[in-house]
C-alpha cells in the first residue's frame, strides 16, 4: 500500500496512490506498507535502484542503517512495537531525497498511525520531510517513555506479589510476566540507542540545512533518550532483582517440603526400627511368648515416634 502524503500552503493532506498513478505536486511522503512486487519494481523505477528486502530491515551494521549516496540520505531506524504482553522491534527503512520522505515498512506501527492522526487533526506543524522524520523519532521517544512507565507498574505489582508470598502458580505467573518485561525493557533499550545514532546521524548530514527549529528538536530529543537510559538500566536491575527473589522464595517453599519429608522419615526410624526387630524370625525373642508384648511393641513404637517429633520441636526445627 503506497501513501503519499501532500503539503500545499502549510496543510496536509492524504490520499492512496497504486502504481499506475504518477506522485502528485508538492508530496512530501511517501510511506509504502507491506509493499507488492508491482510496487517495488515502481518504487526501483522511481526512486531507488534498490529496495531493501524484509531480511535486510534487521541489519545491525551501522555502515547498513546509516549511509548517504547519490540517491539521498538512508536511515534505517528501530520502531517498538507491543502486542499483547509481548513487545518487538520493528525496523523502518527511511531515504530523503530531493525534499522527499521515502518509508517502507513491513509492519504496522501505531507510531506512524498517531502522526497521521495529528496530521489530520493539524495537531503539528509540519514545512519538509525532515520535520516528518523528527517528528516520526519524537513520537518515537514517548511512545518508549509509556512502554518504561507501563514496565515500572507492571514490576511494582510483581514486588507486591513477592511481599504478600504468592503460591507457586501465582510465582508461576510472576515469572512469566518478568521475562515478558525484560524482553520489553530489551527492545526499548535497543530502540533508545538506534534513536540516538538516527538523531545524530540527522544533525551531522543536515547541518547546513537545519533550520533553527528543528535543531532545537534533535536537541530535545536526544536530551530526552539520554534521560531515558538510565531508567532501562533501573528497570533491568529491577527485573534481575525479583527474579532472583521469586526463584529464592521458590526454593525456600521447596525446602520446606523436603524438610518436612525429612522430618517424618526421622519421625518414623525408631517405630520402624522395633517393627523390625520384632519381625525377625528367630526362635528365641523373649516378647514373642509375653501376653502383652504386642500392645507393648506398639506403644513402644508410639512413645518413641511421639518423643523424637517432641524433640524435634523443642530444638525449632518444626
Amino acid at each position: 500500500m503506497i501513501t503519499a502524503y501532500l503539503l500545499n500552503n502549510k496543510v496536509l493532506s492524504v490520499i492512496n496512490l497504486t502504481v499506475e498513478n504518477t506522485i502528485p505536486e508538492n508530496t512530501i511522503w511517501l510511506d509504502i506498507y507491506k509493499p507488492e512486487d508491482d510496487e517495488r519494481l515502481w518504487i526501483k523505477n522511481l526512486f531507488i535502484s534498490e529496495v531493501p528486502e524484509e531480511e535486510e530491515l534487521d541489519d545491525i551494521e551501522a555502515s547498513s542503517r546509516f549511509y548517504q549516496d547519490k540517491e539521498g540520505v538512508h536511515i534505517l531506524s528501530l520502531f517498538p512495537q507491543r502486542i499483547g504482553n509481548e513487545t518487538k522491534g520493528v525496523n523502518v527503512s527511511f531515504t530523503l531525497r530531493n525534499g522527499l520522505l521515502l518509508s517502507l515498512r513491513e509492519e504496522d506501527i501505531g507510531v506512524v498511525r498517531l502522526l497521521r492522526q495529528y496530521m489530520r487533526q493539524n495537531q503539528i506543524e509540519i514545512s519538509n520531510a525532515v520535520d516528518i522524520l523528527l517528528e516520526l523519532q519524537s513520537l518515537k521517544i514517548e511512545y518508549l517513555s509509556d512502554l518504561i512507565e507501563d514496565s515500572f507498574d507492571s514490576l511494582d505489582d510483581a514486588s507486591d506479589k513477592v511481599l504478600q508470598g504468592s503460591n507457586a502458580t501465582a510465582l508461576q505467573e510472576m515469572m512469566k510476566e518478568l521475562m515478558f518485561q525484560h524482553q520489553a525493557c530489551t527492545h526499548i533499550h535497543m530502540a533508545l540507542g538506534d534513536t540516538r545514532r538516527a538523531l545524530r546521524y540527522l544533525r551531522k548530514v543536515f547541518t547546513s540545512s537545519l533550520q533553527t527549529s528543528e535543531r532545537e528538536e534533535i536537541d530535545e530529543a536526544l536530551h530526552d533518550i539520554e534521560s531515558l537510559l538510565p531508567n532501562t538500566q533501573f528497570l533491568f536491575d529491577k527485573i534481575d532483582f525479583l527474579l532472583q527473589s521469586a526463584m529464592g522464595f521458590t526454593n525456600l517453599q521447596q525446602n520446606s517440603i523436603i524438610k518436612i519429608f525429612s522430618v517424618a522419615a526421622v519421625v518414623f526410624m525408631p517405630p520402624t526400627w522395633i517393627a523390625s526387630i520384632y519381625g525377625m524370625n528367630f526362635v528365641h525373642i523373649p516378647e514373642l511368648q509375653w501376653m502383652f508384648g504386642y500392645p507393648f511393641s506398639i506403644g513402644l513404637m508410639i512413645f518413641s515416634a511421639f518423643a523424637t517429633y517432641l524433640f524435634f520441636r523443642k530444638k525449632g526445627w518444626l
